[in-house]
């Protein structure tokens, strides 16, 4: 890891402040970037329009006791690295050939996004429970490293 790994991922840790995820846990931030430059960032939370956990005061999920790690279609949010993604094609940015650097290691719905979108390295501070993802990542020929503190 370099420094602008550490630059890039001290960026996912703020971003991650504007997650509208009622568990704290869970606030998670992207950025994806290219030849230093940053494209686009994304946090998780509710879609335009929808009202987020925070908002309704009360996490479905554990409303309805969904472990994490599983059914992620129960959720009012969109993950952190899904928002990234979204926002490059309604801004008409190319993601192809980038890094994306995030909070958590991305779940098998982001990773198939991420795989797609022609990103070629993944950058991770915290674990998740999905193996699956990481085993996908590691059949497309992605760049996929655990960030450590130096």
């Amino acid at each position: 890891m370099d420094k602008w790994d550490k630059r890039f991922m001290d960026m996912t840790i703020f971003v991650s402040t504007w997650s509208s995820c009622y568990k704290t846990d869970r606030q998670v931030g992207a950025v994806i970037t290219r030849d230093k430059r940053i494209l686009t960032t994304g946090y998780n939370g509710a879609g335009a329009g929808i009202k987020s956990c925070k908002e309704r005061g009360e996490c479905l999920r554990v409303k309805l006791g969904i472990p994490s790690g599983t059914r992620h279609e129960i959720c009012y949010a969109i993950h952190a690295e899904q928002n990234a993604i979204i926002q490059a094609a309604k801004m008409g940015v190319s993601v192809e050939g980038a890094t994306l650097y995030c909070t958590h290691q991305p779940c098998s719905i982001c990773a198939k996004m991420i795989i797609n979108s022609g990103i070629k390295r993944v950058v991770f501070k915290e674990g998740y429970p999905d193996d699956f993802s990481l085993e996908m990542f590691k059949e497309a020929g992605i760049n996929v490293q655990k960030y450590y503190e130096e």
